[in-house]
């Protein structure tokens, strides 16, 4: 069991996450750690716990004498890390579809039976935990420990994103229906066709990108993207 910390930690992530997602929060704001433990309550202990996994997400820099502030978020960088988290994706994806013992095959279909239970229950953040699972055990399916570190390196700066792309009208079943498709091709043992549809999966284009980047707050969304 994590010490109380730990998940006063978690609890204020999502919480300050929610709201520089939602506007309440801008870039620039600064996030002041005492202002933070009175407000929900808590020590400084968490609090700086909590900002420094913001800051290692992008969400948040950390300022020498400043102190923590809302990092500037551009379209341009969020994109550069979606490709790459495509393709390193992809290929865990085509791994594992090659590596993948009989004990993690069934609990790759077993994790995807549990996404399909609360992609109906209209409960993104719940889906959201289960398709996290999801991925990591295609991650650890692909046996190459390098790989599956960088990967889910990656996914932890890129969570924030991802937990509110799942928050837009009808991605949860889109997603779903992806994984769908993803399962049956690393079942299958096709390696090429796990890949391509793994990477179309993560991958941020076409009218899903513009209605990513189109629900995201003002300030945000109208930065420039160099």
């Amino acid at each position: 069991m994590r010490p109380p910390n730990q998940k006063r930690a978690d609890y204020l992530r999502h919480e300050i996450e929610r709201e520089i997602l939602s506007g309440l929060l801008v870039p620039g704001d600064r996030l002041d750690e005492q202002s933070l433990a009175d407000r929900f309550a808590v020590s400084r202990t968490p609090v700086r716990e909590a900002l420094s996994r913001l800051a290692s997400s992008g969400f948040v820099e950390l300022r020498p004498r400043q102190g923590a502030v809302v990092a500037k978020l551009t379209i341009r960088r969020m994109v550069e890390m979606f490709e790459v988290m495509a393709e390193l994706e992809g290929l865990c994806a085509r791994l594992a579809s090659r590596r993948m013992t009989p004990e993690e095959r069934a609990r790759l279909q077993q994790l995807h039976a549990q996404c399909g239970e609360t992609a109906g229950a209209d409960d993104p953040d719940a889906y959201y935990a289960m398709n996290k699972l999801f991925h990591e055990t295609i991650y650890a399916g692909c046996h190459n420990g390098f790989l599956e570190e960088t990967t889910r390196s990656i996914r932890n700066r890129l969570s924030p994103y991802r937990r509110h792309q799942l928050h837009q009208a009808g991605r949860v079943p889109n997603s779903y229906a992806e994984h769908s498709a993803v399962v049956e091709a690393i079942l299958a043992g096709e390696a090429d066709a796990a890949d391509r549809l793994m990477r179309r999966h993560i991958a941020i284009q076409g009218d899903t990108f513009t209605d990513f980047i189109s629900a995201l707050p003002a300030a945000y969304s109208g930065r420039a993207t160099g």
